[in-house]
């Protein structure tokens, strides 16, 4: 098994797009300064969503996604640069907009603020500020290079800290040991956040473990789930 390490990730690293000229590795990117105000940014991505969101549809309604995304990467950008987003198919909507500071403390006041202004969920979109869970994780495949990759065989081990009310986990998948160490991690943390979601994982999982070998004693995704929203301090369900 690889080494414990803390469940809670720093936001990934930007990289520059196709056409971009190259950037010398030992110049800094510049940073762009976060707003003083989370509320007020906030409102001005929303006032920015509506001004868009007849070209956001059409591009949706064309498959285009990349066009869709582009009309809101400088808009999410200016709530917080850190922040993360994504355009999925919704759970209960059409659509869902997910944006996410990666359960940094230091964005929460900013995805707090974003979520607070949205306007109500409707059949056509639904608004989050963390990665929500999969229904079903196990009827999930998640294509990895020339390898897709069933959600529903990876196995955990899971050991409960009732008094502190966290989980310590080892993640295994049988395709571990064909997989190299960045795409290990990954997959490593990609079954927790589609079955707890974001948020549940950042607040519940304390340490989490690449398990090479099959380990024993494991529990499916799904059980993992329940065994977390079991935990004291936990009301309804993943969100």
């Amino acid at each position: 098994m690889a080494g414990m390490r803390p469940f809670r990730r720093r936001p990934r690293a930007r990289h520059g797009g196709i056409g971009e000229p190259a950037v010398d590795p030992r110049t800094p990117w510049p940073e762009r300064p976060a707003p003083e105000d989370p509320d007020a940014a906030a409102r001005e991505f929303w006032r920015h969503w509506h001004d868009v969101l007849p070209e956001l549809s059409a591009a949706l309604g064309e498959d285009n996604p990349r066009a869709a995304e582009t009309l809101l990467c400088d808009a999410v950008a200016a709530v917080h640069p850190d922040l993360q987003f994504s355009l999925e198919r919704g759970t209960r909507s059409l659509y869902a907009l997910v944006v996410s500071g990666r359960e940094d403390p230091v964005l929460r006041p900013y995805t707090d603020a974003w979520k607070a202004a949205a306007p109500p969920d409707d059949a056509i979109w639904e608004f989050h500020d963390s990665v929500p869970p999969v229904p079903d994780p196990a009827g999930v495949t998640v294509n990895l290079g020339s390898h897709r990759i069933a959600l529903g065989d990876v196995r955990v081990v899971a050991q409960v800290d009732a008094a502190e009310g966290v989980v310590d986990v080892a993640v295994h998948h049988p395709v571990f040991a064909e997989l190299g160490e960045a795409e290990r991690t990954a997959m490593t943390f990609l079954p927790l956040d589609a079955a707890l979601g974001e948020r549940l994982a950042g607040e519940r999982l304390r340490r989490v473990e690449t398990a090479v070998a099959p380990p024993q004693r494991t529990v499916t995704l799904g059980e993992l789930r329940d065994l977390v929203l079991g935990l004291a301090g936990n009301v309804g369900e993943a969100h």
